[in-house]
């Protein structure tokens, strides 16, 4: 599997959330290094530097990935929230976050691990929320498990992003109508 980070979802804490690819199927953990959470700082945007990543600071990041995916899962569900993931999420969003620096050349945010786990903890406080809320979708297909922010117009779009899911399915329902058809046609 592709191990690019990939950032489909309109959402700081949904793309965190989406580092456990396919969950329901083949389960693929984009953290299993610390160099890989540290990549994710990074190419989020959410940081310019970032401590490199420890074990514990893994754990750490992947307890709260699973917090902000259940918490995230419920809400489309439109269920309770679990106490324990709700107080997994609310402690990393309690530490002080990673704070922007004005330099000669612009904005820089140097981070510890901690506070760049507190700056995803924050935006899942503000997206589950928010007024986004209503926006949130699950992927249509079946082997994806990325919940994402639904802009579209009508609220019309069914895949976390057309190269990762779209196609692939438009693809494979195009060869089913076809191989129908000339079943069909064989008879």
């Amino acid at each position: 599997m592709n191990l690019e980070h990939v950032f489909l979802c309109g959402n700081p804490a949904l793309d965190f959330a989406a580092t456990l690819r396919a969950r329901r199927s083949v389960r693929f953990e984009m953290f299993v290094f610390g160099d890989r959470l540290d990549a994710w700082y990074l190419e989020s945007g959410i940081v310019d530097a970032v401590t490199p990543a420890g074990e514990s600071d893994v754990e750490r990041a992947v307890t709260v990935r699973e917090a902000i995916y259940e918490l995230v899962t419920a809400r489309v569900a439109e269920e309770a929230f679990g106490r324990g993931a709700l107080a997994v999420v609310n402690n990393a969003a309690r530490r002080p976050p990673a704070a922007p620096q004005l330099t000669a050349t612009g904005r820089w945010t140097d981070a510890t691990q901690e506070e760049a786990l507190s700056v995803v903890a924050r935006n899942a406080v503000e997206l589950l929320s928010g007024a986004d809320v209503p926006l949130m979708k699950e992927c249509g297909n079946p082997e994806c498990t990325r919940v994402y922010i639904d802009r579209s117009r009508g609220m019309r779009r069914q895949w976390c992003g057309m190269d990762s899911c779209g196609n692939k399915l438009k693809a494979a329902a195009y060869r089913a109508r076809k191989k129908q058809a000339q079943t069909v046609g064989a008879h």
